[in-house]
């Protein structure tokens, strides 16, 4: 057995004890593509009985300090959580700010919480390939619950549905102007909502309505109610979070389907450098003859 086995070996092992180092090392590998990172994929023991709960919601929802409160009530029960936070990359360096490890700060230092940011690399509903990549290493280890909380820039947010268990989209009393624009696929796409900050005006007219849009569409979609940063409404949002299975198991083919050709897409666009193609740009802009469509042509 060669020394490059034999660490995988040992990394793998230290991820199903929970070790956090050894996460971090895994994880690392894998969101850049680093050796031995494919080896490391294909070797682990997924446990896909280990729930994946989807937050999402536009900006300004209090995605964040829902999940605080979820993982406050959770660690209440001893449970072992990890946090996947995906941050926007910047269109124009590709880098991410990766701000939900700062407004997580309370629990980067409790023993059950593994928090993890990690950037959209483009992807519109903010779950790349490496975002898969990354909850099957989370799920081979010994979490009880893992929790992705996700951009929200709305209808591209049904990106998570190929990932997560459960999806819960949080909204704010706010959108109740736009109740009705909300389109039937991300009702599909969630399996529960949270009216968030609904200690505000209009709070119980707005979570009325998503109920009775529910009932309209014939779904069995709980809505809930809460104050995440009073922990108002978390205690019940987390019972039904543990205790009720995915409300269409059928759906997992195509879900896995869906994991597999972002993964498959992934690999065959991985010679494909964006800072290339834009260093090219620029050098044919500069030329006054640019077409696009030549271009590509040339790139292909």
């Amino acid at each position: 057995m060669d020394s490059v086995q034999v660490y995988l070996n040992q990394l793998i092992s230290k991820i199903a004890e929970g070790n956090f180092l050894a996460l971090a090392r895994a994880l690392t590998l894998v969101e850049n593509d680093i050796a031995p990172a494919s080896d490391l994929l294909k070797s682990l023991s997924i446990n896909r009985a280990v729930p994946v709960v989807g937050i999402t919601g536009p900006p300004g929802a209090g995605k964040s300090t829902l999940v605080n409160a979820i993982t406050d009530e959770l660690c209440g029960l001893n449970k072992r959580i990890a946090i996947l936070a995906v941050d926007p990359s910047s269109p124009f360096n590709y880098g991410s700010l990766l701000g939900d490890r700062i407004r997580m700060a309370k629990h980067f230092n409790h023993p059950n919480v593994y928090i993890r940011s990690v950037a959209t690399r483009g992807s519109l509903g903010g779950v790349s390939a490496k975002t898969i990549e990354m909850v099957d290493v989370l799920r081979s280890s010994n979490f009880d619950l893992i929790i992705i909380e996700t951009v929200g820039v709305g209808q591209s947010e049904i990106e998570i549905a190929g990932l997560a268990d459960k999806t819960i989209l949080v909204l704010v009393p706010e959108a109740g102007d736009e109740i009705q624009h909300i389109k039937s696929g991300l009702m599909e796409v969630a399996q529960a909502f949270v009216v968030n900050k609904a200690d505000r005006e209009g709070a119980d007219g707005f979570a009325n309505n998503l109920q009775k849009m529910v009932r309209e569409q014939q779904q069995q979609i709980p809505v809930f109610k809460t104050v995440a940063d009073k922990n108002v409404g978390i205690s019940s949002l987390c019972d039904w979070i543990l205790n009720e299975g995915p409300s269409d198991r059928t759906k997992i083919e195509y879900f896995l389907a869906e994991q597999a050709f972002r993964l498959i897409q992934n690999k065959r666009m991985k010679d494909i450098d964006k800072n290339k193609i834009l260093t090219l740009i620029k050098e044919e802009l500069a030329s006054k003859h640019f077409n696009m469509y030549q271009f590509v042509e040339r790139m292909l």
